[in-house]
């Protein structure tokens, strides 16, 4: 610990240099088999520019055809090398295989996209002796393989930002990974309709996982980096529920591998000729998908984005400011209270305290008839704009809504479950930020994902692909309206997945068909209590791993681990909610202790010892 020098502020959010930094060797001469594999092994996990030392490794054919970019591997302790003399392809003495062995955690595509995969990884490393001299791998595992650890160093968890559309086939102009889906003025397709599943344009974040530090192959900084990987546009997963409006083929200018801020905080982005002919409001839209995704990367807020032609000539330009009309959480942003249901089952709302926890709980019923009382609920949901709401009744069987502001009207009765036990009727519903009410049926007679368009009217039900078995428990939408996070019960486990919304229709008529590509989400845990989004790509989650006990985490969407540190424990939690604003405190629902709540850089406090389904708006 320093003991003289000035007193300075540090900025929380200002990304330090890895205090570990690995150097690779190159192989010494006459070095054994085990040696060059042990070797090559530790290469890979090295910044060296173009893997160049790694290469050394190799056969001249091995290192032409090496792709280090084609995936990356993460096992949980890194590779064990062992000899297997049974698949040498020549005698001893001018032919070594050695087996490589761990526990995947992952593989990152090429893409950067994060994959979760538990399980044995096995592959194998050839070896042969070159003239009688030294040796070298002539065959090899695709792709990086690395230690969790390696790759925590070397990587960093990155939002990209594309707009939701609404699929269009056969329409020149923005591209999604499903294919073209825009127009050069921007609209989605070729009826007209405005972009996104209800009419209007927002960001939807898209996780990928980049260098921390200079690339090894790309030679790009980590914003370069960055803008480089949102003009290549959507990881495949993502890709048919959202666009990008960046023509196909926008790429950063010829020989640009350096991207600075200038000493406003602006940054100017070269474009090749892809990006030429866009109209002026795309290339805002271009602007803000970049913006949004840079707030993240640097130390310093991106106050304003420039893009230009292949000559220089400016594109257009969008301030931070201006961009706010896209933000990802614009249907929920900073929600005025926090809601439960108290101990005579009416739906209260109390004040979202923020940072200050000084203030007395007090929560009061809200306007209409989910807070009178007259029929007891037992979970809830207010929808994110905070003026209707959606309960479920005190025996789970009959879903019904009403709104939650003075003079708002009667309460409307939506659906009603026929299970024969409260535990297999009704989910607690959730709002997506579209404006439509989602609720799981759990009936094992016939279990169904309900969807009620504008959160009123008859129920659609929405096929989810992928269950092999399951039943879904439990599910709370996400703010954009694209993604659904589902408890799963099999084989007497639930377990967390993410699901993709797929969308169709227009602005006028809009639609879902599915939820399909079902992707872990919490993969550590063996038992998920309970989840809710806690922002624009981050969920908390509830559960435990096979053997351990009740932790509350945050995690991923894509299912890796954030890097916010542990949440401390409470004592049987049965319920979560999260807002999208993180300065907001985490609420949740202990069988101990009541209601608590978990203000930042705090611990958990009662708010009321009786009560259930605590909730933010959505």
């Amino acid at each position: 610990m320093p003991n003289t020098g000035d007193i300075e502020a540090v900025d929380p959010s200002q990304r330090s240099d890895s205090q570990v930094k690995v150097y690779a060797v190159p192989p010494r001469e006459g070095a054994a088999p085990a040696e060059i594999v042990d070797g090559f092994l530790e290469a890979m996990t090295s910044d060296d520019l173009q893997f160049a030392t790694a290469r050394k490794y190799l056969t001249k054919a091995a290192s032409r055809t090496w792709d280090p970019g084609a995936r990356t591997t993460v096992l949980a302790d890194g590779p064990t090398r062992r000899a297997n003399p049974a698949n040498d392809r020549d005698a001893p003495q001018v032919s070594s295989t050695f087996e490589l062995s761990g526990t995947e955690v992952a593989v990152v595509d090429k893409q950067h996209a994060y994959q979760p995969d538990k399980g044995t990884y096995r592959n194998s490393i050839h070896l042969v002796h070159q003239n009688g001299r030294e040796w070298r791998i002539d065959d090899l595992p695709a792709g990086l393989l690395l230690s969790l650890s390696d790759f925590q160093r070397n990587y960093h968890s990155v939002n990209k930002y594309y707009f939701a559309s609404v699929p269009a086939s056969g329409v020149p102009g923005a591209t999604g990974a499903s294919g073209p889906s825009g127009t050069s003025d921007g609209t989605s397709g070729a009826s007209g309709a405005p972009d996104g599943p209800s009419g209007r344009n927002w960001l939807v974040a898209d996780p990928v996982y980049l260098r921390q530090g200079i690339d090894p192959e790309t030679r790009m900084d980590p914003l370069t980096q960055t803008v480089a990987s949102v003009l290549d546009g959507p990881t495949n997963w993502l890709g048919p529920v959202v666009a990008s409006r960046f023509p196909a083929g926008t790429a950063l200018k010829k020989g640009v591998r350096t991207l600075t801020l200038d000493d406003r905080n602006g940054l100017k982005v070269p474009l090749n000729e892809k990006a030429s002919g866009v109209s002026q409001g795309q290339c805002r839209q271009m602007a803000a998908q970049l913006l949004f995704t840079l707030r993240d990367v640097t130390s310093m807020r991106v106050e304003q984005v420039e893009l230009e032609r292949t000559d220089g000539a400016q594109l257009c330009v969008l301030g931070a400011d201006q961009s706010q009309e896209y933000a990802p959480d614009q249907t929920s942003g900073s929600p005025a209270g926090e809601y439960f249901v108290d101990a005579k089952g009416r739906l209260v709302r109390m004040r979202a305290i923020g940072d200050d926890t000084s203030g007395k709980a007090d929560p009061k019923p809200v306007d209409g008839p989910l807070g009178a009382g007259a029929k007891p609920l037992s979970t809830v949901a207010v929808s994110r704009d905070e003026r209707r709401a959606a309960g479920v009744s005190k025996d789970s069987a009959t879903l019904t809504t009403a709104s939650i502001v003075s003079g708002g009207g009667a309460a409307e009765k939506l659906y009603t479950s026929h299970a024969k036990q409260e535990k297999d009727r009704l989910s607690a519903p959730s709002w997506d930020g579209c404006g439509d009410l989602w609720v799981a049926d759990r009936n094992p007679a016939n279990p169904q994902l309900l969807r009620f368009a504008g959160g009123s009217g008859e129920p659609q039900q929405i096929p989810v692909l992928g269950l092999d078995g399951a039943r879904v428990a439990g599910l709370r939408m996400s703010s954009d309206g694209v993604r659904i996070a589902l408890l799963l019960t099999k084989d007497g486990h639930t377990t967390l997945k993410v699901g993709r919304v797929v969308r169709q229709g227009n602005a006028d008529h809009p639609t879902v068909t599915a939820v399909d590509e079902l992707r872990p989400a919490a993969p550590q845990m063996a038992d998920v209590t309970a989840v809710s989004w806690a922002g624009r790509s981050r969920l908390v989650v509830v559960g435990k791993e096979a053997g351990g006990v009740q932790q509350v985490r945050y995690m991923q969407a894509d299912g890796s681990v954030s890097g916010v540190n542990p949440l401390p424990g409470a004592n049987r939690i049965t319920a979560v909610a999260a807002s999208d604003d993180d300065r907001l405190p985490l609420m949740a629902l202990s069988d101990e202790d009541g209601i608590v709540r978990l203000p930042p850089r705090a611990n958990w406090k009662t708010v009321v010892e009786e009560g259930k389904s605590p909730v933010y708006p959505g």
